[in-house]
């Protein structure tokens, strides 16, 4: 047993993932407000209420009511200190909700009950299956007419490939939805569309009694009974190892705008989701009982605040405990480094920490010192594994459109790159610096951002080109020739490494032909 147990299994890290639009931000602003960390819920779309979710601080958000950056919120709720991580649904960011996924110990996914399971959601899942990581499924906006329930869990059956186990059951949907059967507490929740809240819940143990009947109209009653029965038959009993070993999801069924289903949804997860788990390092497992500090950087967030041009580097916590002002080693620098103001956040209202244990994620200050998946230790030499930047997909020239401001505009290129939004290759024939994204999408944040914290304006220029691919070889010679052959289509990194830009599929499988001692890799990690 470690001094920090206690500490460590009250933790809850997780991540909420979800396709766009099924309600992510509102499910994760409604667990905020159980934990009493915001007291008023902003209506996200609606343009009555100013006060937009507390989750989707960054202006380019706000305007198109998508969330883009992965936020950390912490809050304590009824003895245990939950972490959430809200990623961004949008598909041109998926890349940032790969990595975040490497920071959880667990994950809630939302699924639309009118649309159910939608692509961005499948590749989410893959990475959860990789990993090996527990999911919990909250099928939401009961309030709306949708699938039918035991479809719509096919469905996450086929498309996810997980097995899933209804902890609660939906009684009826839209406009007549009634409640939930929350099967998990055996209770009845009721819901009342003209109240935002759960009107009453009664304790119901026996559904067979008549006096079902007294809350639901006999018709339903009827049917609920069918459909619990059904579902005894047709899933396994509800385990939770089977749980945590990411076997089989269990599924809640609610409305996370009308705050319905939540409670119970967050009442089961802080019960059986997992508190931190032991972490794969390169070199051994670490666990997060140990007494020596360790720590990842997983994501790099430039400008939280927007009156001082600052970057902060994401910690996640994996073992032991960190204290302020301590010295930690910078593995990559090898070198100690103190922090006076770690800071844990709550949305954008920061607060400076003194201590944080494992499962906990902080904000260092970072004046350049990071980058994406740098370790600190109390002293070991470890490196965590595992935080890919994929191949872009999406080629631009940026050229600067105000030569007063080349010198903004570098320094914004520069922090917004080590964000790992996007990558920089500047192309080793003309020196013109190319951006790679793996969505539209990401040209305009970069462009807005640029304009809006640094006061630089970039225009784009089209380049056609098909990947990029990390090339590298034993055979000194053969990748010599390779570069001297096609020298109008290398570049370097910002690592400066080596990156061929072919400019299509066909060029590319000739090359790999052409020069078959030199491996190409389609992820900067290898």
């Amino acid at each position: 047993m470690s001094q920090y147990t206690e500490e460590i299994n009250k933790r809850r890290t997780f991540a909420i993932v979800s396709h766009p639009d099924a309600g992510k931000t509102t499910l994760t602003e409604k667990l905020l407000l159980f934990g009493g960390a915001i007291h008023v819920a902003g209506a996200v779309k609606s343009n009555k209420i100013k006060k937009t979710a507390t989750s989707d601080w960054m202006e380019i958000e706000k305007q198109r009511g998508i969330s883009v950056a992965t936020s950390v919120m912490a809050f304590d709720y009824s003895g245990y200190k939950i972490n959430i991580l809200d990623t961004p649904g949008h598909q041109d960011f998926a890349e940032d909700t790969f990595r975040t996924l490497t920071a959880v110990d667990s994950v809630i996914i939302v699924i639309d009950t009118a649309k159910g399971v939608e692509a961005q959601t499948r590749k989410l899942m893959e990475v959860c299956r990789m990993r090996k990581t527990p999911v919990i499924v909250f099928v939401n906006k009961m309030d709306r007419d949708g699938k039918d329930p035991f479809d719509l869990l096919d469905e996450i059956e086929e498309e996810l490939h997980i097995n899933v186990r209804p902890l609660s059951w939906p009684i009826d949907m839209g406009q007549k939805f009634k409640g939930v059967y929350n099967i998990f507490e055996e209770k009845l929740d009721l819901y009342t569309p003209s109240k935002q809240l759960v009107t009453e819940s009664v304790e119901f143990k026996d559904i067979q009694s008549p006096e079902l009947e007294n809350y639901i109209e006999p018709a339903l009653a009827q049917k609920l009974r069918e459909d619990i029965e059904l579902i005894e038959g047709v899933y396994p009993e509800f385990d939770v190892n089977t749980y945590l070993n990411g076997d089989i999801a269990p599924v809640f069924f609610g409305s996370a705008l009308n705050n319905f289903g939540v409670k119970e949804l967050l009442d089961c997860f802080v019960r059986i989701a997992p508190s931190p788990r032991p972490v794969q390092a390169i070199e051994r497992v670490v666990d997060p009982e140990e007494d020596a500090f360790t720590g990842f950087v997983f994501k790099i967030h430039a400008n939280m605040d927007p009156n001082h041009r600052s970057c902060i580097a994401f910690v996640k916590i994996c073992s032991g405990r960190f204290e302020r002002n301590a010295n930690y080693k910078h593995v990559r620098f090898n070198k100690q480094m103190r922090f006076s103001s770690p800071t844990a956040f709550m949305a954008q209202k920061k607060e400076t920490v003194d201590e944080a244990f494992a499962g906990d994620i902080i904000g260092l200050p970072d004046t350049g010192n990071f980058k994406i998946g740098d370790t600190l230790t109390s002293g070991e030499n470890l490196h965590f594994k595992g935080l890919p930047s994929f191949s872009p997909e999406m080629f631009k020239y940026i050229e600067n459109a105000d030569p007063l401001k080349a010198k903004q505009l570098n320094k914004g290129i520069e922090q917004l790159m080590d964000e790992g939004v996007a990558q920089l290759f500047t192309n080793q024939f003309n020196g013109r610096k190319i951006i790679g994204t793996v969505g539209q999408l990401q040209f305009e944040v970069i462009q807005y951002r640029l304009l809006h914290e640094y006061g630089a304006q970039c225009k784009w220029e089209p380049i056609s080109l098909y990947k990029a691919c990390w090339i590298e070889s034993d055979n000194k010679e053969m990748l010599e020739n390779f570069k001297k052959r096609k020298s109008q289509y290398m570049a370097l990194d910002k690592e400066g490494r080596d990156v061929y830009l072919a400019d299509s599929g066909y060029v590319l499988t000739m090359a790999q032909q052409d020069f078959p001692d030199i491996k190409f890799h389609f992820t900067s990690e290898f």
